[in-house]
């Protein structure tokens, strides 16, 4: 078992913060219902993809019925959706769609996380649940020696990218679309999540999340 794949076990058991525990448990017990037949995963969700990537995309937590259904970071919802669409048309991604598990997706060259694992009421996580869950992100990074783009999915997840991979430089870089920052050999890239708030409104367009990725490979390939 590689190293990877004893943090993800270690992960898929943590119950450490029992708000979340809660939520994601009782979610995956009543259930939305145009799944009342499935079986929900209703644990943590470790990072997916290619233990070799350049790129890692770093979200905010999972859906309730998207993530903590399937079983797999960003799979299952309509952020989902949008996020694998745009990794296929850049290449990283050998299908456009993640609805389950077993659907066949592989990454190449990226690696998926987010800053907490468990889905959270509201898709908001306390501070103390967001310093409970990090230092996953901060392992996962430290068994990924190829990353150089770090892709961060709102403001939320920039900010997690700062404590991670710190110390962040003076000033605090502050989160916007299209915003760029250099820790030691990363470098971080600012990107509107690719929630429907965003994507249903146009604040986020396919060309704009496109332009995202781009520069994440431009980035990986040292440019």
């Amino acid at each position: 078992m590689s190293a990877l794949d004893s943090l993800e076990q270690e992960i898929v058991e943590c119950r450490r913060c029992p708000r979340l525990v809660q939520w994601r448990e009782e979610v995956a017990r009543v259930k939305r219902a145009a799944f009342a037949d499935e079986v929900y995963w209703g644990r943590p969700l470790p990072g997916f993809g290619d233990p070799g990537a350049r790129v890692c995309v770093l979200g905010l937590a999972p859906a309730a019925n998207g993530g903590n259904r399937t079983g797999r970071i960003f799979t299952g919802d309509r952020s989902g959706d949008w996020l694998f669409a745009a990794l296929w048309r850049a290449g990283f991604a050998n299908q456009p769609e993640s609805v389950s598990r077993d659907d066949g997706l592989r990454l190449a060259d990226c690696f998926v996380t987010a800053a907490v694992r468990c889905a959270p009421p509201a898709n908001r996580p306390t501070p103390a649940e967001r310093d409970t869950c990090l230092p996953y992100a901060a392992r996962e990074f430290e068994l990924l020696p190829s990353v150089a783009a770090v892709v961060c999915l709102g403001g939320f997840a920039w900010d997690a990218a700062l404590r991670v991979l710190g110390p962040a430089p003076r000033p605090r870089p502050k989160f916007t679309h299209g915003a760029e920052a250099t820790l030691g050999r990363y470098t971080l890239i600012g990107c509107y999540h690719v929630s429907q708030q965003n994507t249903f409104t146009g604040r986020l367009t396919e060309p704009m999340l496109d332009a995202v990725f781009a520069r994440a490979k431009e980035v990986a390939n040292g440019g």
